[in-house]
């Protein structure tokens, strides 16, 4: 298959067209990927099911210019070939070289459970791949340096100490993971500085010890593409809206919810959680941070719609 596409936030009015190549598959899931510059939204969703060994899937595109929807069907046999389209999609903004701090910074976010991890690392993994074949200018000898990569929110969790503080520790440990149990204002102060100065150290997340870990992660000037993941990147309150407002680019894992923390719950037990806990602590916490979560996905660009299975 072959896209090419003007994405809604782009500052050019003027619609380029969609050029698709189908490709057969015998087993049909519906997939819905749609653009709609009015409101400046963009949808992307996709179903892959098992056959076998293989992942067959069926992608169906609008384009929607004005009053005007033009109706594609793209077919595509395996998942794996969405990381592939998204990292086509950012690989442009790698080759972009006109300052030397340059950085297209994509906020990826999604409740618990939607697998914004997973894709994000898939999605950098293949643009780091494909980047040499794009940089003709280097030296075929020399392996290039990586041009994309990933900052995950949970670096930005308070720390225990920080919970203990608090007028109820005990509601603190329990709701964390809640908006109010991370560190907006750091998150914020990091990308400010990404953008200016082109490079920042960043803390990520030792779940074995339940901290962050300070300056774990090196974003550089070589680094052109950066995928933020986070459950509240696309909020409107307060701080979280200045945040918003610095990516160049807004994705959404869309998920129904039940699913979304039935994977959470799995998740709790694998850790040594019992079920009776881990139910208690999806219900009563995952679950409500997941449902403010929810109401943000208006803000994205682009909706990324997961189905379990």
């Amino acid at each position: 298959m072959e896209i090419t596409f003007s994405s809604s936030f782009q500052k050019s009015s003027r619609a380029e067209p969609f050029l698709l190549r189908t490709v057969g598959a015998r087993h049909r899931n519906p997939f819905l990927l749609s653009f709609t510059r009015a409101n400046k939204f963009s949808h992307l969703s996709f179903a892959p099911t098992r056959h076998r060994s293989r992942k067959i899937a069926l992608f169906k595109v609008l384009s929607a210019e004005k009053d005007q929807v033009h109706v594609h069907v793209v077919e595509k046999s395996g998942v794996e070939e969405l990381y592939d389209e998204l990292a086509a999609r950012l690989l442009p903004s790698a080759s972009v070289s006109s300052s030397p701090n340059f950085k297209h910074i994509v906020g990826l976010a999604g409740p618990p459970g939607a697998g914004k991890s997973t894709l994000a690392h898939e999605v950098v993994s293949r643009v780091n791949k494909h980047w040499p074949h794009r940089a003709s200018s280097m030296d075929s000898q020399v392996q290039p340096p990586d041009v994309a990569i990933v900052v995950p929110m949970d670096g930005f969790h308070l720390y225990r100490s920080e919970l203990d503080a608090m007028e109820n520790p005990e509601e603190a440990h329990a709701r964390r993971g809640a908006p109010w149990t991370f560190n907006p204002s750091r998150l914020l102060m990091c990308l400010k500085n990404l953008k200016i100065h082109g490079s920042v150290y960043v803390p990520s997340f030792d779940h074995g010890v339940g901290d962050p870990v300070e300056d774990d992660i090196f974003v550089n000037v070589q680094h052109k593409v950066v995928i933020v993941e986070g459950n509240y990147l696309l909020l409107e309150d307060g701080i979280w809206r200045e945040i918003s407002c610095l990516f160049d680019e807004k994705w959404f894992i869309d998920i129904d919810i039940d699913k979304a923390m039935q994977r959470v719950l799995k998740r709790h037990i694998s850790t040594g959680k019992s079920p009776d806990i881990a139910k208690q602590r999806v219900e009563n916490n995952d679950r409500l941070n997941a449902e403010l979560i929810m109401k943000s996905k208006k803000n994205a660009h682009v909706i990324i719609k997961s189905v379990d299975f």
